[in-house]
């Protein structure tokens, strides 16, 4: 397991800046040798700075956007379009202002009266059917629980190990229904990158960097891991 790198910023834009910035030349990156990217994004705060940044940035011209794969970690269980989605959070603020395939975006199932559970085997065959992607970056939140993705502290999610997607009832934050990827599946990722800001969450990330039993303390890339903070973030690591 390769060791987690710590990266800290002086506030949350410089953070949500420097990691668009990084997000750009690691899809440049991947795209480098011909291969297409499968990229996973997050929803939250900062990343919807970040996603702007992106859109803003006379660098996004390097990628060729139409080989690009979209996904998407996890998914608050709503009607499409709604608000509080990340699916229409990430569209609003990137997918919208670039040439995108529709094709190769990926978003987790909306809430069409089928059930969490048919909508994460769905997303699951969805993985399935493109050939079970390793992805080239993958995006996390984290919660001042120390939840990442849609895996929360003491929920029967975090022992899944059979499948690439489960429903999670009950959510300790609202919406109460949501789609979460597991950890084996967070885990084919060649980049993990936690992007955290705000001190209401330097006890979480304190815990999942000294070995605490969080669920942010699990996920690691397969080639890296990055923790891309504030300081406000930072705050509690010595």
């Amino acid at each position: 397991m390769n060791q987690a790198e710590l990266l800290i910023h002086a506030d949350a834009d410089d953070l949500a800046y420097a990691v668009a910035s990084r997000f750009i030349t690691r899809v440049v990156d991947a795209q480098s040798t011909g291969s297409v990217a499968h990229v996973v994004l997050t929803g939250g705060r900062v990343a919807a700075v970040v996603y702007r940044a992106v859109a803003e940035s006379p660098a996004r011209n390097q990628i060729d956007w139409q080989r690009v794969e979209f996904w998407w970690g996890d998914e608050r269980f709503l009607p499409d379009g709604d608000p509080d989605r990340n699916e229409t959070q990430a569209r609003d603020a990137l997918l919208s202002h670039l040439d995108v395939d529709p094709a190769r975006v990926h978003p987790m199932p909306a809430d069409t009266g089928q059930g969490a559970e048919a909508a994460a085997a769905a997303y699951a065959e969805e993985l399935a059917a493109a050939g079970s992607p390793k992805f080239d970056v993958l995006m996390l939140g984290v919660g001042p629980d120390g939840h990442v993705a849609s895996l929360f502290p003491g929920y029967p999610q975090l022992a899944v190990t059979d499948a690439a997607a489960v429903a999670v009832h009950d959510s300790p934050k609202p919406p109460p229904i949501r789609v979460s990827l597991t950890f084996p599946r967070l885990d084919r990722a060649r980049e993990v990158w936690f992007v955290v800001s705000g001190e209401d969450k330097a006890d979480a990330v304190s815990q999942a960097l000294t070995g605490g039993d969080v669920p942010a303390a699990r996920p690691h890339g397969q080639d890296r891991t990055l923790w891309l903070l504030d300081q406000a973030a930072a705050s509690k690591l010595t």
